[in-house]
């Protein structure tokens, strides 16, 4: 196992300490949150069942044998699991290089915790050296475009790849996010927006930071 993917796996480990038995349990996406179904796997807590926020994260889950529901079905959440691209000390997030952040930030907006699982390579001072992902509707592709180029992004679009909404994702580069908060909502305001990858208005409420010193928990 590579040094990083130890750090994952230490970070799930930690993570599921937060997981609630007898409720639904949200789950995120990515290659961090792989080892943590791994560790839900091995240890087989009592579960309602799960909401997850990718087709991916649906057929491990189910795999794992956990029962998926929507979140229509379940309702609000006690705990929401995932990883991020970026984080800065607020525990405001990119996400969506794996292009979920639109079914991500549903789940996070009704998760009472948002439990956030990193590596230090995701750890930032200030937000922006990954590129911003911002699911389009197609129709509106080259309107947001332009509207990104306006804010001071470059953006481009990710090829080949549809998100499960079947929608497209631009991914934009050298935008100010100095002030997440107030970009992720100018950027939301925008005809065509789906989702803009900043999860600054709904930050996470805990981080799991692994490391070769091990896991610790840092919370907002």
């Amino acid at each position: 196992m590579s040094k990083q993917d130890q750090y994952k796996r230490a970070a799930a480990e930690a993570a599921f300490e937060y997981v609630v038995e007898d409720e639904y349990l949200g789950v995120g996406t990515g290659s961090t949150v792989n080892h943590f179904i791994d560790v839900l796997a091995e240890k087989r807590p009592r579960l309602k069942g799960c909401v997850s926020s990718s087709e991916a994260t649906t057929a491990q889950l189910k795999k794992a044998g956990f029962q998926v529901e929507t979140l229509n079905f379940a309702g609000d959440l006690p705990v929401y699991v995932d990883g991020a691209d970026e984080v800065n000390p607020r525990l405001e997030l990119i996400k969506g290089g794996g292009g979920a952040m639109t079914r991500e930030k549903i789940i996070a907006s009704v998760s009472e915790r948002f439990i956030c699982m990193v590596d230090p390579s995701k750890q930032v001072d200030v937000l922006g050296a990954f590129p911003l992902p911002v699911e389009v509707i197609e129709m509106g592709r080259s309107a947001v475009a332009r509207a990104m180029v306006r804010l001071g992004g470059s953006p481009e679009l990710r090829q080949g790849f549809s998100s499960d909404n079947d929608n497209p994702v631009l991914d934009v580069y050298g935008l100010d996010l100095t002030d997440p908060k107030a970009m992720e909502t100018r950027i939301n305001a925008i005809p065509g927006v789906v989702t803009v990858g900043l999860f600054a208005a709904r930050p996470a409420d805990v981080l799991v930071l692994a490391d070769n010193s091990g896991a610790r928990t840092i919370t907002r």
